[in-house]
């Protein structure tokens, strides 16, 4: 058994199963584990997947939103401890991989058409 082998078999253990599938242009919420002292809470992340990158352990969603007139950005690993749940919202027309033109828009410009061909769940 190779280094490669090794390596394939533990990330294999840390994949998450319960993750619906996510496009391009899908707008989700992302329930991300938070620790305020002592505590653990779980904050909504809600907002339009503007970008996916890598595979496997590795992969990671771009997603955008709006807050208080400010564009927020944040990346996170799907298969990361900290995301505690993530929710299909509604699905998203996109005719691209990237959706970074969405940057430059403001206002109702920002919207995607909304897909029906694709289920939800």
């Amino acid at each position: 058994m190779n280094a490669e082998e090794i390596i394939r078999s533990i990330e294999a253990e840390q994949l998450k199963t319960d993750l619906p599938t996510i496009y391009v242009g899908d707008t989700i919420r992302v329930g991300v584990r938070i620790q305020e002292g002592g505590k653990e809470r779980i904050q909504p992340y809600e907002g339009t997947v503007i970008a996916m990158r890598n595979g496997g352990i590795n992969r990671s969603i771009t997603v955008r939103k709006i807050f208080q007139g400010v564009g927020v950005e944040r990346v996170f690993l799907v298969h990361a401890p900290k995301v505690a749940s993530i929710a299909v919202l509604r699905r998203g027309k996109a005719r691209r991989a990237k959706l970074y033109y969405l940057r430059d828009r403001v206002g109702k410009a920002t919207r995607l058409k909304q897909r029906f061909d694709r289920p939800i769940n």
